[in-house]
């Protein structure tokens, strides 16, 4: 028996299967295709996990009403299957305060994957709809769940973490399809090449299988590879000149971040690590002209701690600002008790003056406020870091002036996940600084994905980005995505690097998502066609 012919029979007896053995085989294909993400990028997985999909769509069409409610309940099992695996670290931070919050890890481990599995559903339903006998299922597939993505993207503040789109993140070369297209046209790519496989099991009208389909996603494959590995020679590294970073990362337990307390330990640490000599002719903090500390720094309002300022402006020398995150104070009357407050990055320069101020616009749900924040609090919730009130979200993101250097865009945690994130139209910055506290979810995969996404970012807009995170993984990462420097996960220390110059505005940055627009609407009208054809001969 040839290898075909073994195929045929693997993927009949996939499309015949009903009932619990359909779910258990949704739910393993998608826990393997986690294996695509960071930290593993074990990409070829898809291959075998995306035909999958397919062959399960196709063993569909025999229920009602079409096949679309079985085939939304198919894909509702192979979301759970995807991200109770992708997303089982967020059950640590439900344990930096685990007398409060440990209660709930459950319902976070399994209730985030069984809402976000809902858009897996839809996705599957509207290729049901569209749904072909021949090669262009898979394109009406990849057409209905970047559909279904970008929706998880958007939908309720959105939260597009581990979109299949990142699939393609590594090996470099293949990323760099994101300076055109974007996520969401690399989650049409990803689902469209890594699906194709499925059609082998087709027979031609001429009797010869559709090797068509494979052949065209692998020399896809080559082509994005070819494309980025051109696109890296021709951009090679270049340093924006005299900006000299140095990024601390204190690894500090969230247990003493966020406790007043700890607020002579926090500084004492941050001052001393920040002006640690890091080799034999290093001179500490004065070898750099920008600062940076990571996101929620200390455990207290920065600004109305006159003693945290004034060691601030000890430890700058002249020419060297500090980039810091903090929670800030709404600006109410002395002596106004505070309810609420943003999450914020400070711009300070060497005298102790604040330059600038970011507050952070996208808050995330739960962690940092609550839905119906007054009545869930009534009946006794509140978000995880127990800030009364929820947090209050920025109305607008803008550059930050830095001396010495260019203009930065600031995001501020998962800002960095949401593609479009930008500064207005008409004010490019230089750069992308990122500060984080992955210190909620331990030494897990979490940090390596949150890493990842972030990338993808500089690479899609042709900026550089420098990630300061309490603890790890902080990294300065060129505008094509190499990484320049980095400090590991859940490791004490500093970095020192120079700033990487940003490239000319790249198409995705110029024109946003219409080239992904542009590929679903092509592949939706292709399916329609196609069934319109069959139905109408």
């Amino acid at each position: 028996m040839s290898a075909l012919q073994r195929l045929r029979q693997i993927a009949l007896a996939i499309i015949l299967t009903w009932g619990w053995k359909r779910a258990v085989i949704a739910m393993a294909a998608g826990a393997l295709s986690v294996l695509a993400l960071a930290p593993f990028n074990l990409f070829p997985v898809l291959f075998v996990t995306f035909p999958v999909l397919v062959w399960l769509i196709d063993g569909t069409g025999a229920g009602r009403y079409g096949g679309v409610p079985a085939a939304a309940l198919t894909g509702y099992w192979f979301g759970l299957g995807y991200f109770v695996p992708g997303l089982y670290w967020i059950g640590y931070a439900f344990f930096v305060d685990a007398d409060v919050f440990a209660w709930l890890t459950p319902f976070a481990v399994l209730g985030l994957p069984a809402y976000l599995s809902i858009f897996t559903a839809i996705g599957f339903a509207l290729a049901r709809l569209l749904w072909t006998k021949n090669a262009t299922r898979v394109l009406a597939l990849a057409a209905s769940l970047t559909i279904s993505e970008w929706l998880r993207g958007h939908a309720l503040t959105g939260f597009p973490w581990n979109a299949f789109g990142y699939a393609l993140s590594e090996p470099l070369p293949l990323a760099q399809t994101a300076s055109l297209i974007g996520l969401w046209g690399m989650t049409f790519l990803t689902v469209a090449i890594f699906a194709s496989p499925a059609t082998l099991i087709d027979h031609a009208p001429d009797g010869r299988l559709q090797w068509r389909a494979p052949a065209a996603a692998i020399a896809l494959l080559i082509v994005m590879g070819v494309f980025g590995a051109i696109r890296l020679s021709l951009h090679p590294t270049t340093m924006v000149a005299g900006a000299k970073l140095r990024l601390m990362q204190p690894n500090l337990q969230q247990d003493v971040k966020f406790n007043y307390a700890a607020k002579a330990e926090v500084m004492k640490k941050y001052l001393a690590l920040s002006d640690r000599a890091s080799g034999p002719q290093s001179t500490g903090v004065r070898d750099a002209t920008i600062l940076i500390w990571p996101e929620s720094a200390f455990p207290f309002f920065l600004t109305r701690e006159a003693d945290a300022m004034a060691q601030i402006a000890d430890l700058l020398p002249n020419g060297t600002v500090l980039i810091t995150g903090s929670v800030r104070a709404p600006d109410l009357p002395r002596g106004t008790p505070i309810t609420r407050a943003y999450n914020s990055i400070y711009v300070i320069d060497h005298d102790g003056s604040v330059v600038a101020v970011y507050d952070k616009l996208h808050l995330v749900p739960f962690g940092e406020f609550l839905p119906y924040q007054g009545l869930m609090e009534k009946l006794g919730f509140e978000q995880l870091t127990r800030m009364r009130g929820g947090f209050i979200a920025g109305t607008v993101r803008h550059a930050l002036p830095v001396a010495g250097a260019p203009p930065a865009l600031p995001l501020i945690c998962y800002e960095a996940i949401f593609p479009g994130e930008v500064a207005g139209r008409n004010e490019r910055p230089g750069w992308i600084v990122n500060l984080t506290n992955d210190g909620w979810f331990g030494i897990s995969t979490g940090p390596y994905q949150h890493l990842e996404q972030s990338r993808m970012r500089a690479i899609e807009l042709g900026l550089p980005l420098v990630r300061s995170a309490n603890t790890g993984i902080s990294a300065v990462i060129d505008p094509m995505g190499r990484t320049i420097a980095s400090l590991g996960l859940g490791i004490e220390g500093i970095l020192d690097a120079s700033l990487p110059a940003a490239i000319s505005p790249t198409i995705y940055a110029r024109v946003g998502d219409v080239p992904a627009i542009m590929l679903v609407a092509l592949a939706v009208i292709v399916a329609v066609r196609r069934r319109v054809a069959k139905r109408h001969p």
